[in-house]
């Protein structure tokens, strides 16, 4: 745990508050980058909460990571006009450029994270992907290794 004395202070403004575990997540998160077992384990402990109801309020709601994720974060469309203007091909060629096997979702150097969206909310530029809070449009799998290019 890199950020122990933060993370006591933390906890310490939260305990024994009612419905305060995930607001106490989401600022252990932001000391920690991430949400690592070991954090929780030692959360569970601080504050007496199961182990088990931390990590099923961590898995549940999809700001939570248990794993590191790289620099930059790439959000590729899956909305109904992305799917049928392409998204599957974008999807590939993105883990292709990045050299990412199929359940990998980070780059090896920590440079990348993917994540699969329901919808980016830009229909008319589909197929879409944002790259941190940069949307790229109407693509390609060409344009994509083009767009990545820019971020290495």
């Amino acid at each position: 745990m890199k950020n122990k004395k933060e993370i006591d202070l933390t906890i310490s403004n939260f305990i024994g508050k009612k419905g305060s575990l995930i607001p106490l997540l989401q600022e252990i998160q932001k000391l920690e980058g991430y949400l690592p077992k070991e954090t929780l384990r030692y959360l569970s402990q601080k504050t007496k909460i199961k182990l088990a109801r931390i990590y099923g309020v961590a898995t549940f709601y999809s700001m939570f990571r248990l794993k590191p994720q790289g620099k930059h974060i790439i959000r590729v469309c899956k909305g109904t006009a992305c799917h049928v203007s392409g998204a599957e091909d974008i999807g590939k060629a993105i883990r292709k450029e990045l050299k990412l096997g199929e359940l990998e979702d980070t780059t090896d150097d920590g440079l990348f994270t993917v994540m699969e969206v329901a919808c980016l909310g830009c229909c008319s530029l589909s197929p879409v992907m944002m790259v941190d809070d940069n949307t790229h449009g109407k693509l390609t799998p060409e344009k994509v290794t083009e767009f990545l290019q820019k971020y290495k």
